[in-house]
C-alpha cells in the first residue's frame, strides 16, 4: 500500500463510519485499502469537537488541492513560516511535510533548500541554522590543499573567458553537507545566466558526488566548458567528471 494516497469521498464516508464505532487507524486503514498514515492524517486534519465529517472533509481537500495548483510566490505568509521555522532549526523535509498537512500550499524540500542557498548567495544566514549544516573545514596552508587531489588544476590557468562571464556553459560547484554525516545538497551554477541545477547528495564520497555532478549535466554534454570547484576532497575524481561531460575542471584559491 501507497503511503500517500489521496482519499475519495466514498473512502471518507467509510473511515468516518468506522471511527464511530472505534475503529484504529490501523484496523480503518487495512479495511479502506490505504496506508496508516493517510488514516492518522485524515482523523487529525478533519476531526472537529463533534466528531470527523466527511463531506466537509473533502471539500476542504479539493480546496487545498486546487490551492496548490497555483503558482507559489515567496511572499507573505509563506516565506514568514518556512524562515521561521528554519531559524528554529527545522529541516526543509521537515517544513515540507508540515505545510502539505496544515497549510492550503505545499512546496518540495529542494525548493527550501534552493531558497536557502539563494539567501546565502546573497549573503544571508539562514543556512547557519540549518541542523546539519557544516561548515567547510579549513587545511592551514596552500600545499596541504594542493596535495589532497591528485591532478589538481588551480583557477589561475581557467581562460580569461570565464571570468568574462559572457558565454554559457561555465559552472560553479558548490556542496552543502551535513554536520553528522547526513546527506547535503550539490549546487551547480551557470556563470552568465545564473541558472542553477540543485541535486540531493547522500554522503562526501568522491566517487558518489562524481557521479552526481555527471547525472545532473549528461544531457548537455559537450556544452559544459569549465567546471570550478572548491578544494574538498570530495571533488578528488574530477578527472573522471572531466572525461565523462568533455570539459575542464580548475579549483578554487584556498
Amino acid at each position: 500500500i501507497k503511503e500517500y494516497t489521496p482519499l475519495t469521498q466514498p473512502q471518507r464516508y467509510e473511515i468516518s463510519a468506522l471511527h464511530k464505532v472505534g475503529q484504529g487507524p490501523t484496523q480503518i486503514a487495512r479495511i479502506v485499502g490505504v496506508h496508516r498514515t493517510t488514516i492518522s492524517r485524515e482523523l487529525k486534519r478533519n476531526q472537529s469537537p463533534n466528531g470527523h465529517y466527511p463531506q466537509a472533509a473533502h471539500q476542504r481537500s479539493q480546496k487545498r488541492r486546487a490551492d496548490r495548483s497555483r503558482p507559489l510566490k515567496w511572499t507573505g505568509r509563506c516565506r514568514r513560516l518556512v524562515e521561521g521555522k528554519l531559524r528554529h532549526e527545522w529541516s526543509p523535509e521537515q517544513i515540507a511535510g508540515w505545510l502539505e498537512q496544515n497549510e492550503p500550499f505545499s512546496i518540495s524540500h529542494e525548493r527550501i533548500y534552493q531558497h536557502i542557498y539563494m539567501d546565502r548567495d546573497r549573503g544571508g544566514r539562514l543556512h547557519t541554522h540549518l541542523r546539519q549544516h557544516q561548515q567547510p573545514k579549513r587545511v592551514s596552508s596552500k600545499a596541504a590543499y594542493k596535495g589532497s587531489i591528485p591532478h589538481r588544476v588551480s583557477i589561475d590557468g581557467r581562460p580569461a573567458i570565464v571570468n568574462e562571464k559572457t558565454r554559457i556553459g561555465d559552472w560553479e560547484v558548490d556542496l552543502m553537507m551535513g554536520r553528522h554525516g547526513g546527506g547535503g545538497l550539490l549546487t551547480l551554477v551557470d556563470r552568465k545566466t545564473r541558472f542553477t541545477r540543485m541535486e540531493p547528495v547522500l554522503s562526501k564520497q568522491a566517487d558518489h558526488v562524481a557521479d552526481v555532478i555527471i547525472r545532473a549535466l549528461s544531457e548537455i554534454k559537450g556544452q559544459v566548458h569549465t567546471l570550478t570547484m572548491d578544494n574538498g576532497n570530495e571533488f578528488a575524481q574530477h578527472k573522471r567528471v572531466a572525461k565523462a561531460l568533455l570539459a575542464k575542471v580548475y579549483f578554487a584559491h584556498p
